[in-house]
């Protein structure tokens, strides 16, 4: 079962881009793990310029399904002093599957200091935890490990979840924190009361630093839908590290089929 890192690796330049593959193992559905994806594109896009500063924002369109082989472009839309534009698509035998805009930026000076909010009261897992592992053979859990918060202090359309990868020596740390952000099952799914089709149309990603870290892997992540009508809803969603810093902040759209 390859990581992520081994998909990577395996990635082969080809004139204007490069090629790889989607295995089986990272599928949801008849397509790639919205994270898989996403990360495998800013990889390209990191690549894709010199020296580009840290990550800071990207905005991901889930455009068609993508599995098997695939091609992933990167474009530079515009370079500043201190900020980069470059978009990334990745296409399959389908079609366009994916395009990305990621935002990276160096840090600037400012006399502005500010944020809200405090990490959710759940400890970060220790070795004797109990923790879980997705076993779906035909499904991309099972590269993660997790442990689930269900008691009542988690509302009727939120999850809080810790999750690392099975796999992430060698990684980049704002790959592994893209491949792990889009980890949560869609928050309306609660609604509904048990599995129904889903499709993720839409989500923004801001990273609240100029380098993600944490420990032992392990990422405390929340959605919490707030809106679900007529085969649409909308979800806010934060990632914590280890220590309880906030890492990003994200919002998706998602189409439920139910």
């Amino acid at each position: 079962m390859p990581g992520l890192k081994a998909i990577i690796d395996a990635l082969e330049p080809i004139d204007g881009g490069w090629r790889g593959s989607i295995p089986d193992t990272w599928l949801q559905g008849r397509t790639s793990y919205g994270g898989l994806s996403a990360a495998l594109a800013l990889h390209v896009a990191q690549r894709s310029d010199e020296d580009l500063p840290p990550l800071r924002s990207a905005l991901v369109a889930f455009i068609g399904p993508l599995s098997g082989e695939i091609t992933i472009r990167a474009t530079r839309l515009r370079r500043g002093r201190n900020a980069a534009f470059i978009q990334a698509d990745v296409e399959s035998d389908a079609g366009l599957g994916l395009r990305a805009t990621f935002v990276f930026m160096g840090t600037v000076e400012s006399k502005v200091t500010y944020e809200v909010g405090n990490a959710p009261d759940f400890a970060c897992p220790t070795p004797d935890d109990t923790t879980f592992k997705g076993e779906n053979s035909a499904f991309f859990i099972q590269n993660f490990e997790l442990l689930d918060r269900r008691d009542a202090t988690v509302g009727p359309t939120e999850w809080l979840r810790w999750v690392r990868l099975q796999e992430r020596d060698g990684l980049d740390p704002m790959v592994e924190l893209v491949a792990i952000a889009d980890c949560l099952p869609p928050a309306a799914l609660k609604l509904v009361g048990g599995p129904a089709p889903v499709s993720s149309m839409t989500w923004q990603l801001n990273v609240l630093g100029p380098q993600p870290r944490t420990t032992d892997g392990w990422w405390l992540l929340r959605a919490n839908a707030d809106y679900a009508k007529d085969g649409s809803s909308s979800q806010e969603m934060a990632i914590w590290n280890a220590d309880g810093q906030p890492i990003a902040e994200q919002m998706q759209s998602v189409a439920i089929f139910a």
